[in-house]
């Protein structure tokens, strides 16, 4: 498999991880905030925050598939940018007492995969070239 193959593949992966998780947090707010890392205090009163949260990761997930329709370098710039929500998802469960595990094995991971992913994206050479 070339690099390009796998940068591909990799922002694939990343859109369509993210339009899952969107749409479970806009469908099962509750349900899927307990994989996320951040307790709901109290009961039922954040549902309308995890739907934003959902809408965010629809919305990543959209600009990464759509730039990867032929904006690559593009793409890797957006992917760099974003490799920030995770670090502050990680903080952020870390900070109010969510799980370490949750925080580096779910968030850490994910932002050291979309930071690889820029960092292949933002290496390709143009066809030009």
């Amino acid at each position: 498999m070339t690099m390009k193959r796998f940068a591909t593949t990799l922002a694939v992966l990343g859109g369509l991880f993210l339009l899952y998780t969107g749409v479970s947090f806009l469908l099962a707010p509750q349900a899927t905030a307990e994989g996320f890392g951040v307790p709901l205090r109290p009961q039922g009163g954040g549902e309308g925050f995890l739907m934003v949260k959902g809408m965010r990761d629809i919305g990543f997930g959209l600009v990464i598939l759509v730039l990867l329709a032929g904006q690559r370098k593009a793409l890797g710039m957006a992917m760099a940018a974003m490799a920030v929500v995770p670090v502050g998802d990680m903080t952020i469960v870390l900070s109010h007492g969510g799980p370490a595990a949750t925080a580096y094995g779910v968030h850490g991971l994910a932002a050291a995969v979309v930071a690889v992913t820029a960092g292949l994206l933002l290496r390709e050479r143009s066809a030009a070239a």
